[in-house]
């Protein structure tokens, strides 16, 4: 038999220390993600640009990350995936030394762009890869790892990113990301097994897969949920500082607290998701919009703010462990297409619920985007139901 049809082949029983090596690649894509939002004073002041051109940087990578994502499947579809996913962590070692050298504003944009690329396309093929490298029923398990990257890197990234530009200047805070970038390429490359291609009968096209009733439910279940999360989370700082009324370290405190239950809130989640799916992709986003409905109510009290943004960070964090498990178990023969389509929405989703957020919190005030962020998050629930009602077949 062809090895690119056999399973035992391909597929070690559990290359967990090839799981470990994607989980770090996956820190250092989000930390040299969000970096630059500590970074853009002195970033604008070391190229002579504006914080509003600097802030690009960011919207940038977003922009290149969902194009990559709906294409890059079709694109490699004939290639080792071993040789994808080490393509797309040396494109982030490249993006790391183009930013840090970069003379001029339109290079920097060049590095942000393949950051971009990297990200798109890392992340679409995480949970097919995932699929391949673990058990069936461990791929939860194998999912929450990689998302307890995320999470770590997405709490320390921006008070790093100002830790380290006060001591080493905004280059050497993005040089610092290459060498955990050639660390997790190296280790991918030995810990990874060769991954062939694999040609079966799935939809193939991105778009084709919307056109599957219980898909499109669960893509806009993670829209909304992602929407709602972001139009909330984007304004958490200028809410607790003049409405909780906290100091710069005591918020600093609260976002560590945050980042520190999201990852308990994956490994935890991340046991419960083999036998209850759609019970958890619900009650997620139901927690979600009853902790941003009591922090509209309760902002003043810090105490209360505290517990609730822990709350926020359990199951937020988490919420992404549980969507990419239900991908593996709705789209298995699609879970790259599948991968590529999702990512593309969340990318969507947080640039919208964002600029939304931040619209409503101009014009309405702080509480209009917790609001926002509640009725959403409540869309979201409702989504998931829908989606777990499958003709034919047993809701999990």
């Amino acid at each position: 038999m062809d090895a690119t049809y056999n399973e035992k082949l391909v597929r070690p029983r559990a290359a967990w220390g090839a799981v470990f090596s994607m989980a770090l690649c996956v820190a250092v894509l989000i930390a040299s993600e969000f970096m630059p939002v500590s970074l853009l004073t002195p970033i604008a002041d070391g190229l002579g640009i504006s914080e509003g051109r600097a802030g690009q940087a960011i919207s940038v990578s977003g922009i290149f990350a969902v194009v990559t994502s709906l294409f890059i499947a079709d694109l490699t579809k004939r290639i080792d995936r071993k040789l994808v996913l080490t393509s797309f962590s040396l494109l982030l070692v490249v993006s790391g030394f183009v930013v840090t050298l970069a003379p001029d504003y339109a290079v920097l944009m060049i590095g942000r762009a393949l950051l971009g690329v990297a990200i798109g396309g890392f992340w679409s093929m995480s949970t097919a890869i995932v699929m391949r490298l673990v058990p069936h029923d461990a791929v939860p398990k194998g999912l929450a790892m990689i998302n307890a990257g995320n999470a770590i890197a997405a709490t320390v990234s921006a008070p790093l990113g100002s830790l380290l530009g006060d001591h080493v200047g905004w280059r050497g805070a993005f040089f610092i990301v290459v060498p955990l970038a050639l660390l997790a390429l190296i280790w991918q490359w030995i810990g990874l097994p060769a991954l062939p291609p694999r040609q079966r009968g799935g939809a193939g096209n991105v778009f084709k897969l919307l056109l599957r009733r219980q898909v499109a439910l669960g893509m806009a279940a993670i829209f909304l949920l992602f929407m709602g999360q972001f139009a909330l989370f984007t304004y958490l700082r200028p809410f607790l500082e003049t409405v909780t009324g906290v100091g710069i370290s005591t918020l600093s405190a609260i976002l560590l607290l945050m980042g520190l239950a999201g990852v308990a809130g994956t490994w935890t989640i991340g046991q419960l998701l083999k036998e209850r799916l759609y019970s958890i992709v619900i009650a997620i986003p139901l927690v979600m919009a009853l902790l941003a409905s009591a922090l509209i109510t309760l902002g003043s009290v810090p105490a209360a703010v505290t517990a609730l943004l822990v709350g926020w960070g359990f199951f937020g964090t988490a919420a992404p462990v549980g969507w990419g498990t239900w991908l593996s178990r709705t789209l298995p023969d699609d879970a790259e297409a599948g991968g590529g389509l999702q990512v593309a929405v969340i990318q969507f989703a947080i640039t919208l619920g964002a600029a939304t957020g931040g619209v409503l919190f101009d014009a309405l005030g702080w509480w209009s985007p917790f609001a926002l962020g509640a009725a959403l998050l409540l869309g979201s629930a409702l989504a998931a139901s829908a989606a777990a009602i499958e003709p034919g077949r047993a809701a999990q």
